[in-house]
């Protein structure tokens, strides 16, 4: 009888990690992006288009887009606020040299131009002309430009020529098993992405010239 019981249990257990498995999904993107670094004006100007694949049992109706480079913009978004909580003034007084942005967006979906909303001043949402239906794919393009803010602020930044480029590009928020995660860029934690493939082009400058005699 014991044995019974554990056999019993056993199949329980298996069963149902089988079920989980099976009922497991994440959604996919696969990017393309083409940047040139311009290091007078500390901008990038780039192109960029990612397949999404809808690997929920959902119908999407819009899609979420993270736009963090915004959070540079003025002490009004997310970032800003935090940093003057913590008493740090640098996007209140330091002046347009100091802060960062991106623009010259222009999003299309599957060569669709779509209407836009914004929830945040970096996340903003695109609104599809057609209904994602589960396990199928739509294509997102758009042109942007990033001024990148001054390093020291946060993880963006550039110090005179030396550029740390983080969360630079547009990217849809992650949607799982509780729904969007759109999430305004904050200065601690972790960000929370899709995952997917990356082909990435980088045009910078070359040292020859930035000659010094």
């Amino acid at each position: 009888m014991t044995n019974f019981k554990i056999l019993i249990a056993f199949i329980s257990v298996a069963s149902f990690s089988v079920f989980s498995q099976n009922n497991y999904w994440q959604q996919k993107v696969d990017y393309k992006i083409e940047v040139k670094l311009n290091d007078d004006k500390h901008e990038i100007y780039g192109f960029e288009s990612f397949n999404y694949f809808n690997n929920s049992s959902d119908t999407l109706y819009f899609i979420y887009i993270h736009l963090w480079p915004n959070a540079y913009k003025n002490d009004k978004t997310p970032l800003g606020k935090q940093l003057w909580e913590v008493k740090n003034q640098i996007l209140r007084f330091g002046g347009d040299d100091k802060r960062g942005y991106i623009d010259s967006l222009d999003f299309k979906v599957n060569e669709q131009k779509v209407k836009i909303e914004f929830e945040e001043v970096d996340i903003c949402k695109l609104i599809l002309n057609t209904p994602l239906l589960p396990n199928q794919t739509l294509e997102v393009s758009t042109p942007f430009r990033v001024k990148i803010p001054s390093g020291e602020i946060s993880r963006l930044g550039h110090i005179g020529q030396s550029y740390q480029i983080t969360q630079w590009y547009p990217k849809p928020a992650v949607y799982d098993k509780n729904g969007w995660n759109q999430i305004s860029y904050l200065n601690q934690g972790e960000f929370y992405s899709e995952y997917g493939s990356f082909d990435v082009k980088i045009t910078v400058p070359s040292i020859c010239c930035r000659c010094y005699w």
